[in-house]
């Protein structure tokens, strides 16, 4: 959260206000009243030079272990095979120790099977997955599947290497090849013919079109029109470029403005494996707590700390549920770090009246630390010369909320351990999470709102050019040490705005300073599903919007879409918007009926959600899914990016626009899909006209689905799960996977945890439900396994069950104890 603007520096508490009216000034009214965006340009971009570009032959190769190194003149290149279909391709000058980035958690992948041969104008690695073809003459790099059919090959008339110091890479693509990824992106889903940048920005009201957002996840995939898909990823932590045939319709290539030449391929051939190859390189999210899956409020201007326990009153007088209030940075002494201010001196009555209610506290934290003799943080970090320094080697000093302040340098190991010491000034008054903020890190006093390019690290090593994308991701990692330190057996929820690939180990992410308009809340659909593609299912955008006052309608319909965000919260500006409420009933009981309507949705769905996040973690999966991604095959999805699959069975469809009473949705084929209100089935492989009045939000199932849900709480532990229910739609075979632990600690990594395989499976007249453990850890407190059959006739009887019949749904209830491994049920 961030309005950016120069020359005024918030100085005492008692000002914020004035501070915060002068600051909307600054930046137009418009910003707040019409959704206008206030662009942020970085410093001017680097083109390209084509006409400058490398010629790199091979003079000579050298078998290795893993694949093979090649002569360049100056250069080497390294080809490396990490399996059967992932790669790692180097060009570098010859004596420079090969690269790795932060990003990469896993660099020992053992030596897969594969034959090395020559020709006079190829090397070749063959697996049984994929050959790659490296020229003899300029060097370049062709990959090919086991009938020799092309899968991504370099673009010879331009190759790679470096142009000027910066290093690239030119690709082939036909028409008809689609791109997806790169982390936090504007437009549309399918990235064919965009031209994407990745430089961290702090962005307040971005507009629908901006190329520079607050993230950077240089990672792709490319969809080529026989269905096949591949991955990659441009390990380069400098600003970077994609002009994905953006400039012609034959080729797309990526560079950087400096670092190395550097990237990883990773084979499909579906889009999952793709993602699941590159989780394995970079890292994955881990089970996150439970009622950091459930509803969060939020507001830059809850203060006093009874207006946060007001809020969540709010809540539950309404009976709308919710787990997790924030506290934006108006809790802390005048925004020192690690501190608490004025209206906030009891962080501990304050967390005891949250708990009372079951309500968990999510703290803001900044990295920008105050200039102030006095104060312990900064005297600590003075000590050590935690900071990040100027060319002179003098500390670096940026205005930011609390005025002048340093900035730690996070590349060093005992700065981090520096600031994760810190932490219990939070995490032992009762915050639980950790809500990263401002870590691009932005500062308010030069045009380009972040340190210079030439502020140095590392012991003067190294400087923001390379730094300044992984500065967030490396704070996460302090922010991290901090819970194992103070709370080491607890999971820890760390939200963050800042991002680079492999941040997915550490937190979650959320879409920056949103607006309030429609636009917004279109665009939030594929930009979250990207981020999902890129690696990072625990994503989310502010609901509402962040800036700007959302109507009743559009309210409504973010709510509604919210409740499907992987991340669900509720957070918007309250400083500069005097008088504007955002909480759910603000806008008047039609609304507020809708926000409990589906807000009590997504508890009840609590289970599935659950599971959802349990197969992130083991295999790098989306939560909230394109639907390419699901249904790579069918060609009508590749461009759909206001529909998506909310884990692996339930297609949600929200409205985003306005004064729409209905809306087209495509039903993919080879499946026949039923609405989740009506029971109405329609088959696959159509576009429908779904109806949607005001509290209509179109949800569908596919067939053979089982959907575990549960009684409706007002937070995500309210009562003990004794009844499961299994919701199912049977036409011949369907699976599903439910997963339990304890919600809160890490024992699960011990083992303590169960996974239960339900399936159901027609034969005749009859439905056989059954039951298997594939782990049993965790003493589940499931008593009763409540199984729901739709669109099935009155059944005749069961065995070890009872059963019960509704004519008028047509669907059949069938109750077993929890230890029942089986259950026929006769129609």
């Amino acid at each position: 959260m961030n309005l950016t603007f120069q020359g005024v520096r918030p100085a005492v508490r008692r000002k914020r206000r004035t501070i915060a009216a002068a600051t909307v000034a600054l930046l137009g009214a418009s910003v707040l009243t019409a959704g206008l965006a206030h662009a942020v340009t970085p410093h001017a971009e680097i083109p390209l030079d084509k006409n400058n570009l490398q010629t790199l032959t091979v003079q000579g190769v050298t078998p290795t272990s893993d694949g093979a190194t090649f002569d360049l003149g100056g250069y080497v290149g390294l080809v490396r095979l990490y399996s059967e279909d992932v790669l790692k391709i180097s060009v570098q000058p010859k004596g420079k120790a090969e690269y790795f980035s932060p990003a990469i958690q896993k660099k020992d992948w053992g030596t897969p099977k594969f034959k090395h041969n020559r020709s006079k104008k190829n090397y070749s690695l063959k697996t049984d997955k994929i050959t790659v073809e490296i020229s003899m003459d300029r060097f370049g790099v062709r990959v090919l599947d086991p009938q020799g059919n092309v899968i991504n090959a370099d673009d010879m008339a331009y190759g790679s290497g470096y142009e000027a110091g910066k290093p690239y890479v030119f690709k082939k693509t036909e028409p008809g090849e689609d791109f997806y990824g790169f982390g936090e992106q504007t437009r549309g889903l399918n990235k064919r013919g965009d031209s994407i940048r990745m430089w961290n920005t702090d962005n307040y009201a971005y507009s629908p079109t901006e190329k520079y957002l607050y993230a950077s996840i240089p990672f792709f995939m490319g969809l080529k029109p026989n269905g096949h898909a591949y991955g990659v990823f441009f390990d380069n932590t400098h600003r970077s470029y994609f002009e994905m045939a953006s400039e012609r319709d034959d080729y797309y290539y990526f560079y950087a403005d400096g670092g190395d030449l550097n990237y990883y391929f990773f084979n499909g051939p579906d889009i999952p494996h793709v993602l699941q190859s590159y989780t394995e390189l970079t890292g994955r999210y881990q089970q996150p707590p439970n009622w950091s899956l459930g509803w969060q409020q939020s507001s830059w201007g809850y203060e006093p700390a009874q207006k946060i326990v007001d809020v969540a009153k709010g809540y539950r007088d309404r009976g709308i549920p919710l787990d997790t209030m924030n506290l934006d940075i108006d809790y802390m002494d005048e925004f020192r770090v690690f501190t608490w201010g004025e209206g906030f001196e009891n962080p501990e009555a304050l967390d005891a009246q949250l708990e009372s209610m079951g309500i968990s506290t999510v703290t803001i934290n900044d990295p920008a630390v105050k200039v102030d003799d006095g104060y312990s943080v900064y005297d600590s970090g003075n000590d050590i010369g935690a900071w990040a320094t100027n060319p002179d080697g003098s500390d670096y000093v940026g205005s930011v909320w609390p005025g002048p302040s340093k900035f730690p340098d996070f590349t060093r190991q005992d700065v981090r351990n520096w600031w994760a010491n810190h932490h219990g000034t939070l995490l032992d008054r009762g915050v639980e999470g950790i809500w990263l903020d401002m870590n691009e890190p932005a500062v308010f006093d030069n045009e380009y709102h972040t340190i210079p390019n030439d502020t140095e690290f590392n012991h003067g090593t190294q400087q923001a050019t390379e730094i300044h994308n992984l500065y967030g991701m490396l704070e996460t990692h302090a922010t991290t040490q901090g819970f194992e330190q103070f709370q080491p057996n607890q999971r820890p929820f760390i939200l963050t705005r800042d991002m680079y690939a492999g941040s997915q180990r550490d937190a979650a992410l959320w879409t920056g300073d949103n607006v309030s308009t429609w636009d917004h809340l279109a665009m939030s659909l594929p930009m979250q599903m990207n981020i999902g593609l890129s690696g990072v299912p625990h994503v989310g955008s502010d609901i509402g919007g962040f800036a700007g006052q959302a109507t009743p309608e559009l309210m409504a319909r973010w709510l509604q879409a919210g409740a499907f965000y992987p991340h669900a919260r509720v957070h918007y500006q309250g400083h500069g918007n005097e008088g504007y409420s955002q909480e759910p009933w603000s806008f008047g009981p039609e609304v507020e009926a809708i926000a409990k309507k589906y807000v009590s949705l997504r508890y009840q769905l609590m289970p599935y959600l659950v599971t959802a996040f349990h197969e992130a973690s083991v295999t790098g999966a989306p939560v909230q899914r394109p639907l390419v991604y699901e249904f790579q095959n069918d060609p009508k999805v590749r461009d759909l990016d206001h529909e998506f699959m909310w884990g692996d069975d339930l297609l949600v469809a929200p409205v985003v626009q306005q004064g729409a009473t209905s809306r087209e949705v495509y039903l993919p084929a080879g499946s026949k899909w039923t609405d989740w209100w009506t029971g109405k089935s329609f088959e696959g492989g159509q576009t429908i006209t779904a109806a949607a009045p005001l509290d209509v939000l179109p949800i569908y199932v596919q067939s053979n689905s089982i959907v575990a849900n549960r009684a409706v709480q007002q937070f995500h532990d309210e009562k003990p799960l004794t009844d499961l229910v299994l919701d199912a739609w049977v036409d011949t075979a369907a699976k599903s996977t439910f997963y339990e632990d304890d919600g809160a600690t890490k024992d699960h990594q011990k083992g303590e945890y169960d996974e239960t395989e339900f399936s159901a499976t027609r034969s005749g007249q009859d439905i056989t439900l059954e039951k298997r453990m594939a782990h049993d850890g965790y003493d589940s407190t499931v008593t009763t396994v409540t199984w729901r059959l739709h669109d099935v006739p009155a059944p005749k009887g069961a065995t070890a069950a009872t059963v019960s019949y509704d004519p008028n749904t047509k669907i059949a209830t069938v109750t077993a104890p929890a230890a029942a491994t089986a259950v026929k049920v006769h129609f």
